[in-house]
């Protein structure tokens, strides 16, 4: 899972292959032209994106959930939610739509957190200096399991 990557091809084709087994990639907004690059490069895996504050006039929806691997994912940029200034808004529509995992961006801080059930995860920004990316695992069992990834 990967956000914020502001035209920056080269960390983005670094955060691909960091996860080389990786079923899905999340793009979780600020994407530019990588989008394109990513569904060109792993043409054999599913790839989700959402539209985030800097991706204009892009056609992308500004949230998505969606059910991956038995568990259901919020997606979003965060914007919308003002995660800036706290995790209130989204944990909150998590909840509403009923999400085992709410996944965003945005803020270009990598959060890892576990709030009463509910997962809460953003990969960071994968541009430049200091470029974070995230995985998730869902094992046979059910379990999920979040790791921040330093590029």
């Amino acid at each position: 899972m990967i956000s914020d990557t502001h035209g920056d091809l080269h960390t983005t084709k670094k955060a691909l292959e960091s996860q080389p087994t990786a079923e899905v990639i999340i793009h979780c907004g600020d994407s530019r032209d990588e989008l394109d690059y990513i569904e060109r490069t792993v043409r054999n895996k599913a790839v989700i994106a959402v539209k985030g504050n800097c991706d204009f006039g892009s056609q992308l929806p500004l949230e998505e959930v969606r059910p991956i691997g038995g568990k259901r994912f919020l997606i979003c940029h965060g914007h919308m939610y003002n995660v800036k200034y706290g995790l209130q808004n989204l944990e909150y529509a998590a909840r509403e739509k009923q999400a085992d995992i709410a996944v965003y961006g945005h803020t270009h801080y990598a959060v890892s957190d576990y709030i009463d059930g509910l997962y809460l995860l953003n990969p960071g920004h994968c541009s430049g200096y200091g470029a974070t990316c995230a995985y998730i695992d869902i094992t046979d069992k059910g379990d999920i399991v979040t790791n921040i990834i330093k590029l």
